[in-house]
C-alpha cells in the first residue's frame, strides 16, 4: 500500500515537471512584437518610408561572409530617419528563423530586440539581460568591437543574433555613405 502510494505520487511529480517543461518551451516561441509595432516604437509614431539595399557585387559577398552563408534575397529593407535606422532581420537559429529589430544610431547598435522567437531553445536571447551586451557595439575590422558572452543551451540562436547585429551594422555603414 505504501509503495502503491509512493510510486502515485512519484508519477504525478514527473508527470507535473514533464508538462512544466513543455509549456515553457511552447510559450517560448511566438511573436513578442510584430514589425509594425517596433517601427512605430522606435520612430516615435512617425515611421519613414522604407528603403532597400540591393545586394549584388561586393555588397553580397560581404553579407555572406557576416551571415556564413549566402542570402537568400536580392534586397534587404531598411528604415532610416536623421542618424538613425532600424533593420528587421531573420536569421536561422539551429532549424526555425528568429525576427530581430535592430536600431542603429551614429554607427553604433542602440537596440537589438527579438521579434519572433520559433526555436524551441535558446528564446533566452530575448531577455534585456543578453541583448544589453550589444548596447553601443560599433564594428572594427568588420566585427563587432567586443566579446559577447553566450548562453549555455542557446548557442545558435546567440550566434544568429550576433550575425544580424554585425549584418545591420555593416549594412548601416553602407547606406550612410
Amino acid at each position: 500500500m505504501i509503495n502503491s502510494i509512493k510510486r502515485q505520487t512519484l508519477v504525478s511529480v514527473l508527470v507535473a515537471a514533464l508538462l512544466f517543461v513543455v509549456t515553457a518551451t511552447v510559450s517560448a516561441r511566438g511573436v513578442y512584437q510584430t514589425n509594425d509595432d517596433f517601427l512605430s516604437e522606435v520612430f516615435k509614431q512617425q515611421v519613414p518610408k522604407s528603403d532597400v539595399v540591393w545586394l549584388k557585387g561586393d555588397v553580397r559577398e560581404r553579407v555572406a561572409a557576416i551571415l556564413g552563408h549566402h542570402y537568400s534575397g536580392l534586397r534587404i529593407r531598411y528604415w532610416m530617419k536623421d542618424n538613425r535606422s532600424a533593420w528587421i532581420l531573420e536569421e536561422i537559429g539551429k532549424e526555425e528563423p528568429i525576427t530581430f529589430g535592430i536600431v542603429v544610431n551614429d554607427d553604433k547598435v542602440e537596440q537589438v530586440k527579438v521579434l519572433a522567437y520559433r526555436e524551441s531553445r535558446g528564446w533566452e536571447v530575448r531577455h534585456p539581460a543578453f541583448t544589453q551586451q550589444f548596447s553601443d557595439a560599433k564594428l572594427e575590422n568588420n566585427e563587432l568591437d567586443r566579446h559577447i558572452d553566450g548562453i549555455t543551451g542557446a548557442t545558435l540562436s546567440v550566434r544568429a543574433m550576433t550575425a544580424v547585429v554585425t549584418l545591420a551594422l555593416y549594412l548601416d555603414g553602407f547606406v550612410s555613405t
